[in-house]
């Protein structure tokens, strides 16, 4: 029993110290904001002009920034589409994938249906000062209330979506 209990402590010690460990990465990582990206309009792969402002009112907007050629968006990528696909408010960035027809065909031959803003040439996340791929943010009202870079569960995406719909309040 007491080895059982030196064992349970021990997890307990470890976990506390990954948490401890993700919250200063993800505080380090963390994008910045452009002052008025709010007011920014945003053309999606179809053209359909887009407002963050506008698509994060309602409800929270998970803007996930993204790259063909990243590694770990290979396993992120497939949630996000997922969570979007069951009426999650999803908005991607593709970050220097190509131009639009090479990020349409690469989602299609992933089969991933999502909402794209093509970044072809890193703009926007330089504006963003995004420096890890993936980054997720999440804004409500117009505002970022979190951020988190690498990789993120389905269920961790949904888990701050919720936490930031307790923000519009």
């Amino acid at each position: 029993m007491a080895r059982l209990k030196r064992w349970a402590r021990e997890l307990s010690v470890l976990l506390l110290i990954l948490l401890a460990a993700t919250f200063v990465m993800d505080w380090w990582r963390a994008p910045q904001a452009p002052a008025a990206f709010s007011q920014q309009m945003l053309e999606l792969l179809d053209g359909e002009p887009v407002s963050l402002a506008q698509l994060s009112q309602d409800k929270p907007l998970l803007v996930y920034f993204w790259a063909s050629w990243c590694g770990v968006c290979r396993f992120t990528t497939p949630y996000v589409a997922r969570l979007a696909a069951n009426g999650g408010n999803v908005l991607t960035v593709a970050l220097r994938s190509g131009n639009n027809q090479q990020v349409e065909q690469w989602l299609a031959h992933k089969k991933l249906r999502l909402p794209v803003v093509n970044d072809e040439r890193g703009a926007l996340a330089a504006q963003w000062q995004i420096g890890v791929t993936p980054t997720i943010v999440v804004i409500a009202k117009g505002e970022v209330v979190q951020s988190t870079t690498g990789w993120t569960s389905y269920w961790g995406m949904k888990l701050r979506l919720w936490w930031a719909s307790l923000y519009l309040f």
